[in-house]
């Protein structure tokens, strides 16, 4: 089976011919929430059921970075670097300081507690905006199982006062998150109820207005087969969605470019590399990594 399916022509540039997709590590039991650190020539990611987060290194491979890691799942870095984590177990979203002490940014809003922070981005303003669906609260797999408090939403932290902000509610479950290049738009994914096999399943878009609010959200794109879990975007602003067979590459307007087949189920993504022109892939039990003519666009 090629690595490559070709849909609209210009997707062929953005694929190279000779740099195959590769298996990095396996033996996880679901793998998620990849971000690199390019100071430190690394790449982060979680396997929520063993409770750990993970380290690979290119020179030197795979190594354990946090464990217990509070069941975490999605992760990015902050304007400072600093690693912001979504954690199942404690129900809440932490930052790891340059100490390693670790600061807890929020665990709940209106007197409740949060589901189970899940995908975290951060803007160039500071605010950093993640979901809340609740799925690590469902079965103690990934995380303990517990009644949920709050509807599934959509959350902004503000860096300097540390209030918390709903910015979206009218979701079943939200999922992944991504800004577009220039923030204009957030694409958010719903990924429906757990265990719901009917659920409606798309990538909505959202326009972000100056105050960081939102517009009304509209439908942008359903993934098929599968669904959206975690997505990212180049500089050109492409949107690159995990899918049941890979990992999807849509343009801005939601039209499917290409994929890039994966033997297990993708989960989350992320540009790295010295160009951050590697996508690196958490799936099932496995990291992948595959070279590409494109540059993504996340920060810092």
């Amino acid at each position: 089976m090629p690595d490559f399916e070709i849909i609209e022509p210009q997707f062929r540039s953005f694929v190279l011919k000779n740099a195959p997709l590769k298996r990095l590590a396996t033996g996880f039991d679901w793998a998620e929430g990849p971000v690199w650190f390019g100071d430190a020539g690394c790449l982060l990611f979680s396997d929520i059921p063993g409770n750990r987060i993970m380290r690979w290194i290119p020179e030197a491979g795979l190594s354990v970075y946090r464990q217990p890691s509070n069941y975490a799942n999605g992760h990015t870095r902050d304007l400072q670097g600093r690693l912001i984590s979504c954690e199942h177990g404690t129900r809440r979203v932490t930052r790891t300081e340059a100490d390693g002490a670790i600061t807890v940014l929020a665990d709940g809003i209106e007197g409740k507690r949060f589901n189970s922070p899940n995908d975290v981005v951060v803007k160039s303003d500071g605010t950093i905006w993640f979901t809340d669906p609740h799925y690590g609260i469902r079965s103690n797999y990934e995380g303990y199982k517990a009644e949920q408090e709050l509807p599934c939403r959509v959350y902004r932290i503000d860096p300097d006062t540390g209030g918390v902000a709903v910015v979206a509610e009218d979701f079943d479950c939200p999922n992944g998150l991504a800004f577009s290049p220039d923030e204009s738009r957030i694409y958010i994914a719903e990924s429906g109820h757990a265990f719901d096999v009917k659920a409606d399943k798309r990538i909505r878009v959202f326009d972000v207005d100056a105050d960081n609010t939102l517009g009304t959200g509209r439908d942008f794109h359903k993934v098929a087969p599968g669904h959206c879990d975690g997505m990212r975007c180049d500089i050109k602003g492409n949107i690159w969605t995990s899918a049941a067979d890979g990992v999807h590459c849509l343009n801005p307007e939601g039209v499917l470019l290409g994929k890039i087949f994966v033997p297990e189920t993708v989960s989350n993504l992320c540009f790295g590399g010295r160009a951050k022109h590697i996508l690196y892939i958490t799936a099932t039990t496995s990291l992948y990594a595959i070279v590409l003519n494109r540059e993504g666009a996340q920060m810092p």
